[in-house]
């Protein structure tokens, strides 16, 4: 099983940075998302910035989420 999200920090260019269980740091981008059915809704800003840690994973208010397996795989690691 791959870490879970621990902490979410939003940021203004639609990235996520992201704290895991073993403690390492990440950025997930969910630019590409933008255009795609339940996340269109986040092109919003104030929204986007809505998000929280939850069960190991990420959600918004209007409960779109991201499964915690992609947001490990597919994040870019900040240099140790």
């Amino acid at each position: 099983m791959n870490p879970r999200v621990v902490n979410v920090t939003p940021c203004d260019d639609y990235t996520l940075l992201l704290v895991f269980t073993n403690g390492e740091k990440a950025v997930y981008d969910c630019y590409e998302l933008l255009d795609h059915g339940v996340f269109k809704e986040l092109r919003d800003k104030n929204y986007f910035k809505q998000v929280r840690a939850e069960h190991g994973s990420i959600a918004w208010p209007h409960e779109q989420d991201i499964c915690p397996d992609t947001l490990y795989l597919d994040s870019k690691r900040e240099p140790a």
